[in-house]
């Protein structure tokens, strides 16, 4: 009842508009999360080693979000340089695996794909939030790379799928 009025707390009780930036930062982290979820399901037995990172990913995640909705917090506990860099072997690993592309890529092919096209989208917009949010409070750096990296994860991930299911990736024509 305490949010019907258009205002929320923080964590250490300020209360704020729900569409304070801090909010709109950690609400579409939560959403990013949620979204990683179905992508997870679909992961458990085609990738295992994808579902492990998956997990990983929204365990950070959800550290994050407790960074990002705490006003003054000085660090985002949890996210380590060596997150940002398994994720990236991950990505160098996948990438080595799909063809290279000379044209523009449209999200989807298999259901898979279109939802890790899902979570990339999701996750540009969380990183254009924590930056708006960077504008205004101090925000970790290690958030801002933490969250790139796995949107580019989840782009090659979607080609990854499509190329190793033989499903035809559809490219963009002008």
């Amino acid at each position: 009842m305490t949010g019907d009025h258009g205002r929320t707390s923080l964590v250490g009780g300020t209360r704020v508009s729900k569409c304070d930036p801090r909010i709109e930062a950690y609400g579409t982290v939560d959403e990013l999360n949620s979204q990683i979820g179905m992508l997870a399901v679909g992961s458990k037995e085609t990738y295992p080693e994808i579902y492990d990172l998956l997990l990983m990913i929204q365990n950070k995640l959800f550290n994050i979000g407790a960074y990002l909705a705490t006003e003054n917090a000085k660090e985002a506990l949890g996210i380590e340089d060596e997150d940002v860099e398994a994720i990236e072997r991950i990505i160098d690993i996948l990438y080595e695996k799909v063809p290279r592309f000379t044209k523009f890529v449209l999200p989807g092919g298999s259901k898979y794909s279109a939802q890790a096209d899902i979570c990339r989208t999701v996750a540009r917009r969380a990183e254009r939030r924590i930056v708006s949010l960077a504008d205004n409070a101090p925000v970790n750096p290690e958030v801002l790379r933490f969250i790139n990296r796995i949107s580019d994860l989840f782009f090659v991930l979607s080609r990854y799928n499509n190329i190793t299911t033989g499903t035809e990736e559809v490219f963009w024509e002008k």
